[in-house]
């Protein structure tokens, strides 16, 4: 009898552990693809692998696009991509199937306590900023090409950071080609006080000084990246930036940790040819 009431009590210890597991995971799903970035816990980034172990069978998520929360969907237990290309990628479904939106978090806390706002593209101070930037990665006469500025109060201390995604790689259509021409280049660069002194750093990017020369059916399948989100994932109150990055037949999407004296991925999922 007594052994009987130790496995009862084992068990019990047992289901307890795993949904206490469960309430202190946050998992990360990119809403269209469904792919399963990881999750969050305690301030700890989780890998898609070990996070979906300890994922229920059913899970509500937030939704978010760049500047607004656009309400909930119910999350499956992660599985395996259908995807051919990618079938180590885990993948969330998500019901109803939201038309729009970025991120999926399922977390107690608003993720977007303050909303990136867009800035004029035109301003001479950040062309400037683009064009010296490309001068430290070879490319000697920019052809600077703004797609985007946003600002953000990223750590939360009342004054605002700026993220520029600037992209050139000189087609028409603005599609990315499958080999990079000369000057070329894709980033998002991160301009905001440190100590006092305005700084840019990199947060993603590429750049390509030459032109990408070789027999006729190889390429080097340049990368066009972009903000999409800016979110507090771990519920610090701190604000991590997502950046996509495509080329002509693949993506990946990256979180990062923007502290002041590094940028850091923390987690990224992706797929492609």
């Amino acid at each position: 009898m007594k052994l009987v009431r130790l496995i009862i009590a084992l068990s019990v210890l047992s289901i307890c552990g795993k949904v206490a597991i469960a309430a202190d995971l946050h998992p990360i799903v990119e809403v269209q693809s469904g792919y399963l970035f990881g999750a969050t816990s305690n301030g700890k980034w989780i890998k898609a692998e070990e996070a979906a172990k300890a994922l229920p069978g059913e899970t509500m998520y937030q939704v978010y696009g760049l500047t607004q929360s656009l309400g909930q969907a119910k999350g499956g237990k992660p599985k395996p991509s259908e995807d051919e290309v990618c079938p180590d990628v885990l993948t969330v479904s998500l019901s109803p199937k939201p038309d729009r939106g970025v991120i999926a978090l399922a977390a107690p806390w608003n993720a977007l306590p303050r909303k990136p706002r867009a800035s004029d593209t035109t301003q001479q101070v950040y062309s400037d900023a683009v064009r010296d930037f490309l001068k430290t990665k070879g490319i000697e006469q920019p052809k600077v090409k703004i797609e985007n500025i946003l600002r953000v109060d990223l750590d939360g201390d009342g004054e605002d950071e700026v993220l520029i995604n600037a992209t050139n790689y000189f087609t028409k259509d603005d599609r990315v080609p499958m080999r990079s021409p000369a000057g070329s280049y894709s980033m998002v660069l991160l301009r905001r006080q440190i100590a006092g002194k305005v700084q840019t750093q990199l947060v993603e990017g590429e750049f390509h000084p030459k032109a990408y020369l070789r027999r006729e059916d190889s390429f080097d399948a340049p990368n066009a990246y972009k903000v999409i989100a800016t979110l507090d994932l771990d519920g610090d109150g701190k604000l991590e930036v997502v950046v996509s990055s495509n080329y002509y037949e693949g993506e990946a999407i990256t979180i990062y940790r923007c502290e002041p004296k590094k940028v850091e991925p923390l987690l990224s999922v992706s797929c492609g040819a």
